[in-house]
């Protein structure tokens, strides 16, 4: 029997690509992009067209397993074949009633000497997906009494930066940009990491809008653009204040548009005057005349949109560089024009999702604290565990993320889980670096084996994503394996037995106006819902209008989320924000080199901004032990790609070895001279560590030091020296 099954990925991309899974005889055997979607428009990124390897993959854990090996034994280097053999000396198969009852008792036991809150919940953004990334999962923790961890390793900071100036995350549909006359791609590889948006790009490129890339790494957009603009790491908050000095005082603002929609427009003008593009051009690298220049052709050029990506804020003044960046459209008054305004997350759409009825935080007030438990900061892992707490860290489970790959300061975190009196607990779907240091490792499922509600922070789509085939080996779901667990801890509240679809119909139940209508039958038979965000007053014309192109009208339903206000209490755009004065920051905006850069006299003795860059053709370290991806990556694995001059001052050339280090760790890399970095600054790809020579990666050298909003991570505040090693 043959069937083809609409699904959504669920990976930690924008695009939440819709899917075709054709399933013959209970096994997939093709998987292709929906043509039928408006967005993603029926082709996939590299690495889910070849998501059968991943799902069919010898590799898969598909029975609990049990340690029966010092913790940091592998299995085998780089884990092949589908026998138990290869486990064995490492790992032993229990049942799930073993695993279960084990990991209750435990927990149990924890809790009752050292309280509930010395159990740590460890996920991030494995999956996407909102039932399988947070229902059950926070229900069992917040019943539990659990500490909850604060899940900053991604987004936190931009969030938090883009909502101190609009007041929800919502942005330019990635459909307008074809409308678009002017691109700007800030710290955004759109060709490597959202592709489906490229396609509106080369449209509007082709009626004649110029790309212009911002980007400290020569990156495969950059290669596209029309204009290259390489800029020290962490400096953009600078770039985008300078663009402003030029704008206001040339009188290229909006004026009527900053004063009806806009608060502090007075104290932006002032402070702007500090920064002349000649000092700018010291702190960035960029020509004081590239700065003018840039400002004068983004400021003139209408309509015109910024597609901003997280790499801006994961430096010491990440929150800072977003909320300036952010400011460009609220004083030009793009927003207003179709294909105008600026992207980075739109996952405020739908911010109304009923999450308090899928995580129940009011479970908390019925665990053994009887209140709200203490929030420790993912970010800070290699501190939670290596550090004297109240109460320590005695357990961890972890599911949708691998932290001994992805946590910054690798060495101390590693310390942390070698552990012997630290429980650890992982669900997942292949033998990771984190597994090499769990006692207890469970199968998970893949997006082809369950049902999910699918949401997007790239486009303005609802997705029901249906399962295509039965679970492989003994595989059980986030949602299953917590609902189990809670079970077998005696957790009585019928909110433990509700199904998937129990879940996806609360999820919906919302007084927002934006889901009204929406219904998981209705996503069951047409598979996705736009959703209809408010025009904001703009004009309409019918879709399908040749007025599109010529005028700057928005189709009808068509998001232009701020063209007549913003989602703050006073519905303006906020460039003076009081509330930032309590975290230590300028309520406007400002820039303030990072304490670890080449701008800070003390850090001399570290010389190059490392850039620990994530691949291309793999996500995070997702997809990086699939064998038919890992050729697309092998020209970058292991390699330090290094300035010719930074390389020529050390002695260092093309194919040497070459050793990468700060105080906090070093690493052997090959050196590769070929001109994507500028001078100043070295770059290094994110891949598992065990797959790794040395057993490392690049986050050896990152350090804990958070941001300055949303206390997220700074991996691109990291300093570095190279040496070339000698030959043995």
């Amino acid at each position: 029997m043959k069937r083809v099954v609409h699904a959504a990925c669920p990976h930690d991309c924008p695009d939440a690509c819709a899917v075709l899974i054709t399933v013959e005889d209970g096994r997939a055997t093709r998987i292709e992009g929906d043509p039928e979607h408006p967005v993603t428009r029926g082709f996939l990124c590299a690495k889910v067209a070849k998501y059968l390897d991943r799902v069919y993959s010898p590799d898969r854990v598909l029975y609990p397993m049990r340690r029966i090996a010092p913790k940091g034994t592998q299995a085998a280097k780089t884990p092949r074949g589908s026998g138990e053999s290869r486990l064995s000396g490492t790992w032993q198969r229990i049942s799930w009633d073993e695993a279960l009852d084990s990991i209750a008792l435990r927990l149990q036991n924890i809790a009752r000497e050292f309280g509930p809150e010395a159990i740590l919940p460890y996920s991030y953004g494995g999956t996407l997906g909102v039932l399988n990334n947070a229902s059950m999962d926070r229900r069992f923790f917040h019943r539990l009494g659990a500490s909850q961890l604060n899940r900053t390793i991604c987004a936190s900071t931009g969030g938090e930066a883009l909502v101190s100036v609009l007041g929800r995350k919502l942005g330019t549909d990635p459909e307008h940009f074809r409308h678009s006359r002017y691109i700007i791609a800030w710290g955004a590889n759109i060709h490597g990491n959202n592709v489906h948006l490229w396609p509106f790009i080369e449209e509007a490129r082709r009626n004649g809008a110029k790309l212009v890339v911002i980007d400290p790494y020569r990156t495969r957009t950059a290669k596209c653009a029309d204009w290259y603009l390489p800029i020290v790491p962490g400096t953009d908050a600078a770039l985008a204040l300078g663009m402003m000095n030029i704008i206001i005082a040339e009188g290229l603002y909006d004026a009527e548009y900053v004063a009806r929609h806009t608060f502090g427009f007075d104290q932006l003008r002032e402070r702007v005057r500090e920064y002349t593009p000649e000092r700018v051009s010291r702190w960035t690298g960029i020509a004081a005349e590239d700065i003018v220049k840039l400002a004068r052709e983004y400021a003139t050029s209408r309509p015109a949109v910024i597609r901003v990506n997280y790499g801006v804020q994961r430096s010491e003044r990440g929150g800072m560089a977003v909320r300036s960046i952010t400011m460009l459209p609220c004083i030009t008054g793009s927003w207003k024009e179709l294909g105008g305004g600026l992207q980075l997350s739109l996952s405020g759409a739908v911010k109304n999702l009923n999450r308090d009825a899928l995580e129940m935080p009011e479970l908390m007030r019925r665990s053994p604290l009887g209140r709200p438990a203490r929030t420790l900061n993912m970010s800070l892992l290699g501190s939670a565990l290596n550090q004297v707490s109240d109460p320590p860290v005695k357990a961890m489970l972890v599911y949708n993320s691998n932290p001994a790959a992805v946590a910054p300061d690798h060495n101390n975190v590693i310390r942390g889980l070698l552990r012997p009196d630290l429980l650890t607990v992982v669900h997942e779907q292949f033998f990771t670096d984190t597994t090499d240091y769990a006692d207890l490792v469970l199968p998970a499922t893949t997006f082809f084996e369950h049902k999910e509600l699918q949401t997007s922070y790239g486009h303005y789509y609802l997705q029901i994503s249906d399962q295509a085939i039965a679970p492989l080996g003994e595989a059980k779901s986030n949602v299953e394996f917590f609902r189990e667990l809670a079970l077998r801890m005696g957790f009585s509240e019928p909110c433990f037995r509700e199904s998937v679809d129990d879940l996806i119909d609360q999820a919906l139940i919302s007084s927002d106006p934006v889901l009204q209508g929406i219904t998981r039958p209705r996503l069951e038979r047409e598979h996705w819902a736009r959703l209809p965000l408010p025009n904001s007053g703009a004009p309409e014309v019918a879709a399908g209008s040749s007025e599109h192109a010529s005028k700057n009208q928005a189709p009808a339903g068509a998001p232009l989320p701020f063209a007549e206000g913003f989602a703050t209490p006073a519905g303006k755009a906020l460039l003076r924000n009081d509330s930032l004065v309590q975290l230590g920051l300028d309520p406007v905006a400002s820039f303030t080199p990072p304490e670890e850069s080449r701008h800070n006299e003390s850090e001399r003795k570290f010389p190059l901004e490392m850039l620990a860059r994530k691949a291309d053709n793999f996500l995070n370290t997702t997809f990086c032990n699939v064998e038919s991806l890992q050729p697309m990556e092998a020209a970058t694995r292991e390699v330090l790609e290094i300035s010719g001059p930074d390389a020529e001052a050390r002695g260092i050339r093309q194919g040497d070895r070459v050793r990468v280090w700060n105080h906090r760790g070093s690493l052997v890399l090959t050196a590769r001279v070929n001109g994507a970095v500028q001078p100043g600054v070295v770059s290094a790809r994110l891949g598992w560590a065990k797959l790794s020579p040395n057993a490392s990666n690049v986050n050896v050298l990152t350090s804990e030091r958070l941001t300055d909003m949303g206390e997220g991570p700074t991996f691109y505040s990291c300093l570095v020296e190279v040496a070339r090693l000698q030959p043995a």
